[in-house]
């Protein structure tokens, strides 16, 4: 069975990284689409239609303003239901109030989730496999999604590069963050590839030794 590829594309003032997941069926999973503005929105659909790609789902890690620009966009384009974590439904909820607080467009409103993903749950798709990991901290419910047959972690703003996600936002919390990474994400495999919602992706081995918060 071949392994899953993991393709990023950055968007939005706030340098967000949108995932496109898929294997060699080509059904793909879109995970967090921060396009913005109708540049940014075509050239994710580019991408997947260059790719020969079909999404068969749209997942948000958690629901922060950055991370959800682009719900309704790919929604609307390939029929998708939003799914999401159901504590992250306030976060989602108060995207219009902080697109006001941060003097930004809110963009489209992001759709309603379709349905709620269980902590724990695995996400199929094609011969794909992720397994649904609680890690709040930096937002009230935020999930990371590991493909153990590949080796990798779409981590959303959970852990970064010699950096973790910030925690003063509502719903944030410094010591619940350093938990999630130490329970959910530290005791997987130095190997596995972290693939955070901003900046390079790296390792939880890097991790383990490098980073500062750890």
């Amino acid at each position: 069975m071949s392994k899953a590829s993991v393709a990023v594309l950055t968007f939005n003032p706030f340098q967000e990284n949108t995932y496109v997941v898929y294997d060699d069926t080509k059904e793909c999973v879109i995970f967090d689409p921060g396009c913005f503005d109708d540049n940014e929105k075509e050239s994710l659909k580019k991408f997947i239609e260059d790719s020969g790609l079909k999404p068969v789902r749209l997942i948000n890690t958690h629901c922060h303003i950055d991370h959800v620009f682009g719900n309704l966009f790919v929604s609307n384009t390939w029929g998708l239901d939003l799914e999401i974590h159901k504590g992250e439904l306030p976060v989602l909820e108060a995207v219009p109030a902080v697109s006001q607080f941060y003097g930004i467009p809110a963009g489209d409103p992001s759709p309603a989730p379709g349905r709620f993903i269980e902590e724990g749950e695995e996400i199929a798709f094609g011969n794909t496999t992720l397994k649904a990991l609680f890690t709040p901290g930096h937002s009230p419910a935020s999930l990371s999604f590991y493909c153990e047959a590949s080796g990798f972690v779409i981590a959303g703003d959970v852990l970064f590069r010699e950096s973790i996600g910030r925690t003063d936002l509502p719903g944030g919390d410094f010591d619940t963050l350093i938990r999630s990474i130490r329970t959910q994400l530290f005791c997987l495999d130095d190997d596995v590839v972290v693939h955070p919602g901003h900046g390079p992706s790296t390792t939880i081995g890097h991790e383990r030794r490098f980073n500062p918060f750890l």
